[in-house]
């Protein structure tokens, strides 16, 4: 694919590109869940144990538990990436890469200690890396690894669980696995390019200005970075708090303790909750008690690399089949380490 003579890094935009959501999806989805709430105390008081008020409470408590723990690493996380995206020159990392396709895989997958940005914020800069030559296997390589290999992530899933059961070594170990996993099989690829969109293979051949001094565009970061993550925080925190008074406490005990299924059901919930890596911790903090140390694992292995919403931003880049084989690989791998722990930890 051909570059740009003076190539720059397009503004890394998060979710903000994304179309947005009506304010009226989160007032209609806040009102079915008290409507269910409401129909099973009034049809079928005996499914939970502790009357509704008392439910409601203890959802809500957690809630802001999980909100109030997370926010601060959440607005470090953001000016950390600020200063990544605006203040260091756009070629540095290129200069530094080794020239051997193996070596530079797993530098990339260690880039995230550099590039402390959310899953939402890596993606336009991967963009930006192959606008510069970067091949789209690498650029992968270091999008499966780097919402977990980074100091904010490390930060959190340790202020979450510290060294508890090896649930933090284990996941950054198994994310880097992963990611050099999926970045080998895509570098055997016969055709790269086709790997890619038509619709980014024709914005390569173009160059994006970034426009405004550094401390503008900083803070105009800010405040998209911010817009882009707070959502995704307060969701996630209602979500956690919501599971607690939905699900009866017996039905996280029978699912949570089989070494299998509890896997199974924390993958699926990592890829529908969309939660940012940097707060999914404290998320599944909250399921510590019920659900196995493999199960956690697998969630906090699945979320930041295939969930709905990256998928959605890997899809502005990937073709639809390349994401396929990536969720694949992310869902079979996540499993048989989340196994490994249950039977060996």
């Amino acid at each position: 694919m051909s570059t740009a003579t003076t190539p720059r890094r397009p503004p890394a935009r998060g979710a903000a590109g994304a179309r947005r959501r009506p304010a009226w999806v989160g007032v209609s989805v806040g009102v079915v869940v008290l409507a269910v709430l409401f129909l099973i105390d009034r049809f079928a008081p005996a499914f939970f144990t502790d009357p509704l008020p008392s439910r409601a409470q203890d959802g809500l408590t957690l809630a802001l538990s999980v909100l109030i723990e997370a926010l601060p690493f959440v607005v470090l996380g953001v000016v950390l990436s600020i200063v990544v995206q605006v203040w260091l020159p756009p070629d540095l990392i290129q200069r530094w890469l080794p020239r051997s396709g193996w070596a530079r895989r797993a530098v990339l997958s260690l880039l995230g200690m550099l590039i402390p940005v959310c899953e939402c914020g890596n993606v336009p800069f991967a963009r930006g890396l192959m606008m510069r030559g970067l091949a789209p296997a690498e650029a992968m390589t270091f999008l499966i690894a780097a919402p977990i290999v980074n100091p904010i992530v490390i930060i959190t899933t340790h202020a979450a669980f510290g060294f508890d059961g090896g649930i933090l070594v284990i996941r950054l170990v198994g994310g880097y696995l992963i990611a050099n996993l999926i970045g080998w099989i895509y570098s055997r690829h016969p055709s790269p390019d086709a790997m890619l969109t038509r619709r980014f293979t024709a914005t390569c051949e173009r160059v994006t200005h970034e426009h405004g001094t550094p401390t503008r565009r900083s803070l105009t970061q800010f405040l998209i970075e911010l817009r882009a993550v707070m959502p995704a925080l307060v969701i996630g925190s209602a979500l956690a708090g919501a599971v607690q008074v939905l699900v009866p406490r017996d039905a996280l005990l029978a699912i949570g303790s089989n070494p299998v299924l509890s896997i199974v059901a924390m993958m699926a919930l990592a890829m529908t909750v969309a939660i940012c890596s940097n707060v999914d911790a404290f998320f599944a903090l909250s399921f510590a008690s019920t659900f196995s140390s493999g199960a956690l694992i697998a969630f906090l292995l699945v979320g930041p690399l295939v969930d709905i919403k990256m998928l959605a931003l890997l899809r502005t880049t990937f073709t639809a089949r390349t994401l396929a084989g990536v969720v694949a690989v992310v869902l079979l791998s996540a499993f048989a380490i989340g196994i490994g722990v249950n039977v060996f930890g």
